[in-house]
């Protein structure tokens, strides 16, 4: 490591030359940015890093423990738990130490590895919410008629999501576009300012396929899934239409969080990728990758914590329930079951008056079906 030799009242001192602002951000801070600014940043991404990794782990920790929640509608959820804790510990944890040194300690290599696999999670956590919201669609709105979500099914999606993802970010590593250094020098992340056409043609189809094509699945996926809702409530009492409120509810706030997760980052991608001369300030083009980590924090809130079937196991897990969870979750169960448990789920009672086809008439309040809520295990958790 080279010195950098100063005299002080005629003292000599030796000082590291990685101490002193650079133009490289892999051997000093950048020009221009006081240490200040990547403290802040640490502090922000050990507070982030911290919780996904806490919430994250637990949602794995929980669903290995109990079994009646290791059923196909649950594996993206857990596949979801598992990107975006491997995001925060290839992305959150890198970033935290980067930014406490103010400039990427790691080297060039540890730079391309660190953007390849922050980028691949990161898309695999955004696909499993796509994924997700087609697995509701298909177990709410039954596309298929009478034929359920199988093991098989979900293992499939699983596989698309993760092949789907290695295909559309593994090749910058190949030398279509590259994976450096941010503006900011503490992150890396695929060339968004190459003037190479080439450059230009990955960003232009990374976009579309990783953020059009799943935010186009996650839209029409829950729109269908609304719609369905408003027609078999059609014409209750305010007090019957209770469920589809909630559940209204909850799909805006998975939209809204996917947006504010992801749209500022695809839009400063394409931004600099139309203008790669753009004079942006390094802390600026930071805040976008910032707002894309933070998803792994409120991803298990939205998509898990909120799920009936977990809460009441986290519950039992840290409180204890005795056997009731058991025995109101069967996951070997195929026939309705009336149990307190389906009940009190808002999507159980909304499924179960589903009509099987695109052609039926909303079923009656007095109807026997109606009055038979699928277990909560069967529907998708909301």
């Amino acid at each position: 490591m080279e010195s950098l030799s100063l005299s002080v009242n005629g003292v000599s001192h030796t000082v590291a030359a990685e101490l002193a602002p650079t133009n490289d951000p892999f051997s000093g801070p950048i020009n221009n940015i006081a240490q200040w600014n990547f403290t802040i940043l640490a502090v922000l991404m050990f507070v982030v890093t911290a919780l996904s990794l806490s919430e994250n782990f637990l949602v794995m920790f929980i669903t290995f423990k109990f079994k009646q929640l290791r059923q196909p509608l649950n594996y993206i959820i857990v596949n979801l738990a598992i990107a975006d804790f491997l995001v925060s510990i290839t992305g959150g944890l890198i970033s935290f130490l980067t930014n406490a040194r103010g400039y990427f300690f790691l080297g060039r290599w540890a730079c391309v590895l660190e953007g390849f696999a922050v980028t691949y999670f990161g898309i695999v956590a955004m696909w499993s919410l796509a994924v997700l919201s087609f697995e509701r669609f298909f177990v709410i709105c039954r596309p298929l008629g009478n034929m359920r979500l199988q093991a098989k099914h979900a293992v499939i999606g699983l596989l698309f999501v993760w092949t789907f993802s290695f295909v559309w970010t593994f090749p910058p590593v190949l030398g279509w576009n590259r994976y450096t250094v941010s503006k900011i020098g503490t992150t890396c992340e695929p060339d968004w300012y190459s003037n190479n056409m080439t450059s230009h043609s990955y960003i232009i189809t990374f976009f579309v396929t990783c953020f059009i094509l799943p935010l186009g699945v996650i839209f029409f996926c829950y729109g269908k899934l609304l719609r369905k809702l408003r027609k078999v409530s059609h014409g209750r009492l305010a007090t019957a239409r209770k469920p589809e409120r909630q559940v209204t509810r909850m799909v805006v706030v998975m939209i809204v969080a996917f947006m504010v997760a992801w749209t500022p980052y695809a839009t400063f991608a394409i931004l600099v990728t139309i203008y790669p001369t753009i004079e942006l300030d390094p802390r600026l083009a930071s805040i976008p990758a910032f707002f894309s980590k933070t998803a792994a924090v409120y991803n298990p809130i939205i998509y898990v914590f909120m799920n009936k079937q977990f809460r009441k196991c986290l519950m039992q897990h840290f409180i204890g329930g005795g056997g009731t969870i058991e025995s109101n979750m069967n996951p070997t169960s195929e026939r309705p079951g009336i149990t307190a448990d389906s009940h009190t789920g808002e999507m159980s009672a909304i499924a179960a008056r589903v009509p099987v086809g695109a052609s039926a008439s909303p079923l009656s309040d007095d109807s026997p079906t109606a009055q038979l809520p699928i277990p909560e295990n069967k529907v998708c958790p909301i």
